[in-house]
């Protein structure tokens, strides 16, 4: 006789696809995807034994679950177990090895995952808030262009959710400084750079729309990148050059007993080479080397000051973000 209290669990991904096919009490969820305790039972090794046998671990819900050092590595091959969609708030991780482990879109608020092994991990579109990466091995994990809190940050700021959007920013600052500082513990001062980065990008964003401390922002950012970029103080500096000789050759500057200046009646070498003369004044300006063969006359003048001024302080922003870069 056919047993019809038996029911199958037909939990799916996000993309729709049947990933749990396992049988169920008719008055039960599927153990793996259901949130009843799992506390007091061996699951470390059962979620090992399962990934082994080759079963689907996306979507697991292992909230406040004891899984100290499980090991989730799959080892011969260069891809690692999909744990992606899970939800592991509270779980403690401790000592966990999850090297090359997918956990794409999952949930790791307030995990314990101190000491554990993520290197090469994919964690994007993770939920970062809260969780405990004290002496985790973050090296080469995959964080994403953006942290899921930004992302929904900017959906909330679409639907005119102003509040529910500074909420998830002031998530997110808060998840990029402790990634910071995890990344500064040991010594990944590149990825500890681009957290910094990107903390201050977030912080930029809490602030009021058009104000004076938020332009400034976006003016330190365009300059530096938050002391993070020093290429383009040099990407500055190379522009502001051209656009100043450009303006010298077209408004004129005298060289002794000639003046440099465009002119329909010179040749296309003779513009050529005044052009050039140009750019060599401009970069003279621009360091205030000022030798003196060549001088501003006319309106070319307030452009000579106010390319001295900026290169005077662009030289030195370009000192103070190198020294800060090398001596991390």
């Amino acid at each position: 006789m056919k047993n019809n209290s038996i029911k199958i669990c037909q939990y799916s991904d996000r993309f729709g696809k049947r990933i749990c096919r396992q049988p169920v009490h008719s008055n039960s969820l599927c153990f793996w995807h259901g949130n009843e305790p799992k506390e007091g039972l061996d699951i470390a090794n059962q979620l090992h034994a399962l990934a082994e046998e080759g079963h689907s671990l996306v979507g697991y819900s292992l909230k406040r679950t004891d899984l100290k050092e499980l090991n989730l590595v799959r080892y011969g091959s260069s891809d690692g177990y999909d744990f992606s969609e899970a939800d592991l708030y509270k779980a403690d991780l401790e000592n966990a090895h999850l090297f090359h482990i997918n956990l794409n879109s999952a949930s790791l608020m307030k995990a314990n995952l101190k000491n554990a092994n993520l290197h090469c991990a994919n964690l994007e579109n993770c939920n970062l808030l809260g969780v405990n990466l004290h002496g985790a091995k973050i090296e080469n994990v995959h964080w994403g262009k953006e942290i899921l809190q930004e992302k929904l940050a900017k959906k909330a700021e679409k639907k005119g959710y102003i509040a529910v959007k500074i909420d998830y920013l002031e998530q997110a600052e808060e998840i990029y400084r402790n990634l910071r500082k995890t990344a500064e513990y040991q010594g990944l001062f590149q990825t500890s750079g681009d957290f910094f980065y990107r903390e201050m990008v977030v912080r930029r964003h809490l602030m009021p729309s058009f104000s004076l401390q938020r332009m400034f922002s976006h003016l330190v950012d365009f300059f530096c990148g938050y002391g993070e970029k020093p290429l383009n103080v040099v990407l500055f500096s190379i522009f502001l050059i051209g656009v100043c000789a450009v303006f010298y050759f077209a408004l004129g500057i005298s060289g002794g007993d000639r003046i440099l200046k465009f002119g329909l009646d010179s040749g296309i070498f003779d513009n050529f080479i005044m052009f050039l003369e140009c750019l060599y004044f401009s970069v003279i300006t621009f360091t205030t080397l000022g030798y003196g063969d060549l001088v501003p006359i006319g309106p070319a003048r307030p452009i000579a000051a106010f390319e001295a001024f900026t290169g005077n302080f662009t030289m030195a922003l370009f000192v103070v973000v190198f020294v800060k870069k090398m001596t991390r």
